[in-house]
């Protein structure tokens, strides 16, 4: 006799909601043969959709009196450019750091904001579907949040590493940016040489590895907590207790959600101000 199916509890719960849809588990805290498709499509989409709202906003802008949505990304692109020109000195490098550092915190934005969905919508809809298909709906596995992603998040600082050797090599040449990686930040002496390398080599790992777990961490955190709020309301019951775990389910939700509006904007702000600095300090001489 087939065991009868029961309810998740609360572990089995989060673990569901934390899993990827990809090709397995990794085997290791490296392992390249790992595809998290649902961190990938989400991505792509909402980056196609950023770019869509951008060249939106451009092909409708007027000279005129602005619109709402004119408005709001005419402000968005003034802030980008007057951080950009704070920081990036050079005029001719700001014409592609700026709409880099704008392309940055617009698609940082739109992935983050996906953690302001109900919990269970999206991966309802992907269970239905896959149970459509045939499969066990049990193993419908969806996250939303591509920033709660590690991979997304190391990959999009990667990112900006590689923009920051190009401008290297680009303002200071292939000769001097060698030259600096090993007579800087000690002095330019052949004894020093191995210190400076090691200390260049370990700025560039920790820069990148910091500005990638730090969005990672604090888009993973909010994502628990909201699968936290989401099990109060999985406790409802025709009770006074359940009915009181249910108004904190909502006032919780509630709350959380508009401070979240706040860590979402904030987050991208910080990864699109580290961009610039971090392409900045690319354009500064030791």
């Amino acid at each position: 006799m087939a065991a009868e199916s029961h309810a998740p509890n609360a572990g089995e719960y989060i673990i569901h909601h934390l899993t990827h849809l990809g090709t397995g588990k990794p085997k290791g805290l490296v392992d390249f043969s790992i595809v998290n498709y649902d961190s990938l499509f989400f991505s792509i989409l909402l980056g196609v959709v950023g770019c869509f709202l951008l060249w939106k906003a451009a092909r409708a802008a007027t000279s005129g009196v602005p619109g709402r949505f004119q408005a709001a990304v005419e402000i968005l692109v003034e802030m980008v450019d007057s951080q950009a020109k704070g920081i990036v000195h050079n005029a001719h490098s700001r014409k592609l750091v700026a709409p880099l550092a704008l392309t940055v915190f617009v698609w940082i934005f739109l992935l983050n904001a996906m953690d302001l969905l109900p919990v269970d919508l999206l991966p309802a809809i992907w269970g239905w579907i896959y149970g459509a298909a045939g499969h066990d709906p049990k193993h419908a596995y969806l996250r939303v949040v591509p920033t709660a992603d590690l991979s997304i998040t190391m990959g999009l600082s990667v990112g900006v590493l590689i923009t920051c050797l190009v401008y290297n090599v680009k303002i200071k040449g292939v000769g001097g940016w060698i030259h600096e990686l090993f007579a800087a930040p000690f002095g330019n002496h052949w004894a020093l040489y191995p210190f400076n390398f090691a200390m260049q080599i370990v700025e560039f790992v920790a820069k990148t590895v910091s500005h990638g777990m730090r969005l990672f961490g604090n888009m993973y955190a909010g994502e628990l907590i909201f699968l936290l709020i989401a099990l109060l309301g999985g406790a409802f019951t025709l009770s006074l207790g359940g009915l009181a775990l249910a108004g904190l389910h909502i006032f919780a939700g509630t709350v959380w959600a508009i401070f979240h509006i706040l860590i979402i904007t904030l987050q991208a702000f910080v990864f699109m101000m580290l961009t610039l600095v971090y392409v900045g300090q690319a354009h500064d001489s030791h």
